[in-house]
């Protein structure tokens, strides 16, 4: 059976949103080798198997995107075949000019995760930084790319054991989600006064920020990209109070 291998070089919306474990699972599913990496020009992507194999892989490719993929360009080039070829792996990514990647916005939390959130039974329960690569901060937390962990704010939160083995499964909906993290070893929450001195920390610190905001109170919540600002919306009180400190009249 004829093989051939080929080289694309793919550009959008492909970095950060589980891109290279769907090809990865794709080359998997065709038998194909060769590897996938993340390159300042996009994610480069060099397969090589049966002929017939590949154009499945081709044809599926663009139409079972991960939720946030978004290919804008596809290079595609046939290049030598290599002997001896048996896995197809995620390669780390390259360094190099060029900057040819989108990177996805900030995402709110998607059905999965939620789901883990307000399940008693699992390590993430009503932790509030809980994300996977369907969702969760992009933007925002991005300093250059390629897009990995060590070039995002949360290089300074080294992943726990279970973290890292979610992180570096590429059958893991959570494989190379940079914000991946939990209470072991994520960002936390406290809740502050006026004045700065600490109130509580971690799960008291949402309950009693709920409390607080049922009483009539005025939070700051400091979210990715600054505070938002939140009252009961049904408490005349709060409302004609926060009106009056943001000097607004209606």
């Amino acid at each position: 059976m004829p093989k051939q291998r080929i080289r694309l070089i793919i550009t959008g919306q492909v970095q950060g949103v589980g891109f290279r474990p769907f090809i990865f699972c794709l080359a998997e599913q065709f038998q194909l080798t060769g590897f996938v990496l993340n390159a300042p020009q996009g994610v480069i992507i060099e397969i090589q198997g049966p002929v017939s194999a590949l154009r499945d892989f081709e044809t599926e490719l663009p139409t079972k995107l991960p939720p946030l993929a978004r290919i804008v360009t596809c290079e595609r080039e046939e290049i030598p075949i290599i002997g001896n070829e048996r896995t197809f792996l995620i390669r780390k990514s390259t360094q190099g000019k060029g900057h040819h990647v989108l990177i996805s916005p900030d995402v709110a939390t998607c059905a999965d995760c939620i789901r883990d959130i307000f399940n008693p039974q699992n390590r993430r329960y009503l932790y509030p930084f809980t994300n996977c690569t369907n969702c969760g901060p992009r933007y925002t937390i991005t300093r250059s790319i390629p897009y990995d962990r060590d070039k995002t704010s949360m290089a300074c939160f080294p992943l726990c054991a279970a973290c890292h083995e979610e992180y570096t499964d590429p059958r893991n909906r959570r494989f190379h989600a940079q914000p991946n993290a939990c209470g072991t070893c994520g960002p936390k929450v406290w809740l502050t006064d006026s004045q700065g001195k600490e109130i509580c920390t971690r799960d008291q610190a949402l309950f009693e920020t709920a409390r607080q905001l049922y009483s009539g109170k005025i939070l700051a919540i400091k979210g990715l990209g600054g505070f938002h600002l939140a009252c009961d919306a049904t408490s005349e009180p709060a409302v004609s109070l926060l009106k009056k400190r943001k000097h607004r009249c209606r």
